[in-house]
């Protein structure tokens, strides 16, 4: 059996809560600590980033986006919109990481090319296990492009 080469990859997390900013970043200490997590807080923060807009101009290209729906300043449906129609950013994968559990929201979220919808478990100990599980499957298991 062939060793899969397991390079670290470059995660965007999209977040204006700072309970969930905190959560995920210890999780992605805990689980592998190769991987790049960038935080932005708001929507147009996304879209820069994501462009290389000031004050981003150095941004890496994400490998992963963990997208949160309810933003400040531009909502994430319309971030995951203008992700998936720019045809330089729509290869990157969104995993849509909220507290909606409305069937509007996750219909919406797929018909908009979201890769993954999962909502986030309230309790502190499976948000941790979700997040390791997110990142696990992309980093161990899913072939992503190299950055562009």
């Amino acid at each position: 059996m062939t060793q899969v080469d397991v390079r670290p990859i470059e995660v965007l997390l999209v977040e204006d809560d700072p309970g969930d900013v905190l959560l995920t970043t210890e999780a992605f200490e805990h689980n592998k600590v190769r991987n790049s997590l960038h935080v932005v807080n708001d929507g147009e923060q996304a879209m820069a980033f994501l462009r290389r807009e000031d004050p981003y101009g150095g941004a890496p290209r994400p490998d992963l986006i963990l997208l949160d729906l309810n933003l400040p300043r531009k909502d994430g449906r319309e971030v995951l919109e203008e992700i998936k129609d720019d045809p330089d950013l729509r290869h990157i994968p969104v995993v849509v990481l909220t507290t909606s559990e409305a069937d509007e929201d996750i219909l919406r979220s797929y018909h908009l090319h979201a890769n993954a919808y999962v909502t986030k478990p309230v309790d502190f100990d499976q948000f941790i296990q979700v997040v390791r599980q997110i990142d696990d499957f992309f980093v161990t298991v899913v072939r992503l492009p190299r950055n562009r």
